[in-house]
């Protein structure tokens, strides 16, 4: 392997290592106020929000809120199962099938 790839990795080990380490290496050391802790509970959920809102409500750049948009169709039924069954695995095949169905239909 050349020396120039050896470099790279390392390089690329490097960049992913330090942002998940030092956070880790500092915040062990301080005691987090409890507040802060229950904030924190939220941030998976807000960024999965954030990931799943543009393809669900939009289309070609615009706010598609209407009876032909697939995925909000889709995603009615799909979020009724992760609500009611909090079963990940449960709500991604229900979702799957929503978005096939609608298309065989709809489309």
């Amino acid at each position: 392997m050349e020396l120039k790839y050896v470099i790279m990795i390392a390089g690329m080990t490097l960049v992913t290592f330090i942002p998940r380490f030092l956070p880790m290496a500092i915040l062990s050391k301080l005691e987090i106020p409890e507040i802060v802790i229950r904030w924190l509970k939220y941030i998976p959920a807000a960024i999965l929000a954030s990931l799943l809102a543009p393809g669900i409500l939009m289309d070609d750049g615009r706010l598609a809120l209407s009876l032909h948009n697939i995925y909000l169709l889709a995603a009615l039924p799909t979020f009724l199962v992760a609500i009611y069954k909090k079963n990940i695995f449960l709500t991604v095949v229900v979702g799957m099938i929503a978005v096939v169905i609608l298309k065989a239909f709809i489309s």
